[in-house]
């Protein structure tokens, strides 16, 4: 089954069960935890909290919704005016309201991805795949339960690895590929016989599953 026929039913429930993840974990964060590294090494909690909340502002703006992150994305302040929750909550709200207004039968829509582009069940899970991932960096940096699944992990999975023509018409290859190349994530890291769905993702997006998440003080 080609992927974005694969997608086509669950796209919708995928990119809300993202945003609920993005959403609940930011909401679980204390607030002696904000400057904690993270594992984006580059960036603590907040910057990843700004980075994720930005990408969400991006998609909406590329459906024609809102104007956009306040900054860029990929090189987040660490400072936040107000509260992260309401940045993060109001992302999403912009975001969803932009995937409302996709029809059904939409065959593409643009995104802000190198790709242009895409058949909309994969640039919405896609989009997903960004909010999800960012939690799960979140949470491990928190000391939180892990906000992915199963089912989320696998359905974000068949969009990360969408074939598609490379940025600038280069050769067909999976959709993560040539992010990864320009540094949006790292080499996929090896993987382990019991791996379930949530772990080939990780793995495949350059994280270990085995990371142990910060133990919260008392």
């Amino acid at each position: 089954m080609h992927t974005d026929v694969a997608l086509t039913s669950v796209w919708r429930e995928t990119l809300a069960a993202a945003h609920r993840a993005l959403a609940d974990t930011v909401a679980g964060i204390r607030d002696d935890q904000w400057h904690l590294p993270t594992p984006c090494s580059e960036w603590n909690v907040t910057q990843v909290i700004q980075h994720a909340a930005g990408d969400q502002l991006a998609y909406a703006k590329f459906l024609g919704i809102g104007n956009g992150p306040a900054e860029n994305p990929f090189a987040p302040s660490g400072t936040i005016d107000g509260s992260p929750t309401a940045l993060v909550r109001d992302a999403i709200e912009q975001t969803a309201a932009a995937w409302d207004t996709v029809a059904e039968h939409t065959p593409t829509v643009p995104t802000p991805l190198p790709h242009g582009e895409l058949p909309t069940p994969v640039a919405a899970v896609l989009c997903a795949l960004d909010a999800a991932v960012h939690a799960w960096d979140l949470a491990v940096a928190t000391g939180q339960a892990s906000p992915l699944d199963e089912e989320l992990a696998a359905a974000l999975l068949t969009a990360a690895r969408t074939a598609n023509p490379a940025p600038g018409g280069g050769p067909e290859t999976a959709i993560v590929e040539p992010l990864r190349q320009w540094g949006a994530y790292a080499a996929v890291v090896d993987g382990a016989p019991n791996d379930d769905a949530v772990a080939e993702l990780l793995r495949y997006l350059g994280r270990d599953p085995g990371t142990v998440s910060r133990v919260r003080s008392s």
